[in-house]
């Protein structure tokens, strides 16, 4: 048993709350998976003179011109190669991920025949570890100046009209369109989050389609065959399909990628994973998308 509940706090918790403060949706997974779940592990596999560690993650991996590569898992509804881009080389190589060509079903089927019924029947793990219910709860608990420091602001159009009032930027995300608590006669959508002026920018579901988004902290195993690869797709948000892209890297290390075809709700803090077939070629954040217009205008002719 290791107790990292301290550090945990200090590091995972805390950005997941940074973040939500200002204007970004986190993953803490991403976070949490090389800073303290395999990080923990290889430890302790050092330790016990152990050269692998095996985990549960429904994912699998393929070593291919000296690289080690994380792949789809064969459920696809249980896929979590989304969420492990931010494993390195290092890393990787001494990962064995015996789930990986099982579906839950089968899994279950397994456990049941070697007599873990209770496990067997065990529901389905939550999205973030340490939250229960509501994310906007944990943030008033665990954070319980940020209604006083933030407050609430107003909901925008896109003409900057004020629309109505609402709790506090950190309380929504884009994309959002169920617990908005404002009338307008159609369903509207969380388009852009504000943070400097407390503004909740609200329209129709069209204008949350995109054709480019921005990029930071990538994290790549060959960049090379990543801005080469003809058949690059790049996902969005977990348990959403591949969408075909192009990249271009820009001087400040941002990355500017182009949707091939529909793309809706670019949220940032959310990953942006990368994929040839089923094989991740690597990932990264999405930032802030402020002043995408000028480098799109800029770049029309790299691609």
């Amino acid at each position: 048993m290791v107790d990292e509940r301290v550090p945990f706090k200090e590091v995972v918790v805390k950005n997941f709350m940074d973040e939500y403060r200002h204007g970004r949706t986190p993953n803490p997974c991403v976070l949490c998976n090389p800073l303290f779940k395999f990080r923990i592990l290889l430890e302790w596999a050092d330790k016990l003179g152990c050269q692998y560690i095996a985990t549960g993650h429904y994912s699998k991996l393929e070593e291919r011109n000296g690289q080690m590569y994380i792949v789809r898992g064969e459920d696809e509804g249980k896929d979590q190669s989304y969420f492990l881009w931010r494993l390195g080389q290092a890393v990787l190589r001494r990962c064995l991920f015996p789930l990986g060509g099982y579906n839950k079903l089968q899994v279950r089927e397994y456990l049941n025949s070697k007599g873990f019924v209770a496990k067997s029947r065990e529901g389905e793990s939550m999205e973030v570890c340490f939250i229960e219910g509501d994310y906007r709860d944990f943030l008033r608990k665990y954070d319980p100046q940020i209604d006083e420091e933030i407050g609430e602001g107003w909901f925008v159009s896109h003409d900057g009209v004020k629309l109505g009032r609402h709790k506090g930027f950190p309380y929504y995300t884009v994309g959002q369109r169920k617990g908005l608590e404002i009338a307008l006669g159609k369903p509207m959508y969380v388009l852009k989050l504000n943070p400097e002026k407390n503004t909740v920018m609200l329209g129709e579901a069209e204008q949350l389609k995109t054709e480019y988004m921005l990029l930071e902290q990538a994290q790549i195993a060959d960049e090379a065959e990543l801005l080469s690869c003809s058949n690059l797709a790049v996902r969005i948000r977990y348990r959403s399909q591949a969408i075909p892209c192009r990249v271009l890297n820009l001087d400040d290390g941002r990355w500017l990628v182009r949707f091939l075809a529909e793309a809706s709700a670019v949220t940032p803090g959310q990953s942006a994973v990368f994929y040839d077939g089923n094989r991740v070629l690597g990932g990264a954040y999405i930032a802030s998308q402020r002043g995408i217009n000028l480098i799109i205008n800029d770049k029309k002719e790299g691609w």
